[in-house]
């Protein structure tokens, strides 16, 4: 018995993976947060669909590893990539619990690639992902991240920058960041990505403290080689050109 673990890329079905497309068509139950279910929903409309809330993520994978070990075929889908910042951990650690069931991680583009295509080619380079959210992880490592990862002059690309109960937080870590960094750094935000009302933005490391952003909003921050190409951004390999 398996039940999948599916990143549907970043939320227009033309950037979902065929394999992640395959997956789901020959499935009979998808389950998901209701977000990310409705992102599948208009390609899926005949499937059976479970949803749960926000911070229910273990009863949302209990419910599939249920599922599959009746005899379903049940796929848990994660925007971006499930294994990253997603259900995939959560669903392998649960299935101690269902003997028989295992899992399949169906990769899908994280928004870190796809946000990076739309800036341009912003971790061409050595680059850290870190989520500023501190439901599941406390903020004084987040912090303690941030700063290794500016020491290291690495790019970086932060994930959950903002929320109702978090409104300071990407301010607080770009604090962090000039204590290692120029205020002139290259960074770089895009909104909504690969849905309606996408958006880019360019702008500076100073400039980013006092820049409006929300949970769909993915946020780069440059190295110290990167650049601003017109209007796009790019952190260079070391090519050296001919």
């Amino acid at each position: 018995m398996k039940v999948y673990a599916v990143g549907i890329g970043p939320g227009e079905p033309a950037q979902m993976t065929r394999h992640a497309g395959d997956v789901l068509s020959a499935c009979d139950v998808i389950v998901g947060y209701g977000v990310y279910v409705d992102l599948v929903r208009v390609v899926y409309p005949d499937k059976e669909y479970i949803t749960t809330p926000m911070k229910k993520e273990t009863e949302r994978c209990r419910i599939a590893l249920e599922q599959a070990a009746a005899g379903r075929a049940v796929a848990v889908v994660c925007s971006g990539d499930a294994g990253v910042y997603g259900m995939a951990g959560l669903m392998i650690e649960l299935t101690r619990e269902f003997p028989g069931v295992t899992v399949e991680v169906v990769a899908g583009v994280t928004a870190a690639l796809s946000g990076g295509a739309v800036l341009g080619a912003p971790l061409a380079h050595d680059f850290a992902v870190i989520s500023l959210s501190d439901l599941l992880t406390p903020w004084e490592l987040i912090e303690k991240r941030l700063e290794c990862a500016a020491m290291g002059d690495f790019a970086i690309c932060l994930y959950n920058p903002s929320s109702k109960k978090r409104h300071g937080y990407l301010k607080e870590a770009c604090g962090i960041l000039l204590q290692y960094q120029k205020p002139d750094t290259v960074c770089g935000i895009v909104k909504n990505i690969g849905r309606e009302g996408e958006k880019m933005e360019v702008t500076t490391l100073a400039r980013l403290a006092d820049t409006a952003v929300d949970m769909f909003t993915t946020v780069f921050i440059g190295n110290s080689m990167t650049e601003e190409v017109d209007g796009r951004m790019v952190t260079p390999r070391g090519y050296r050109h001919g």
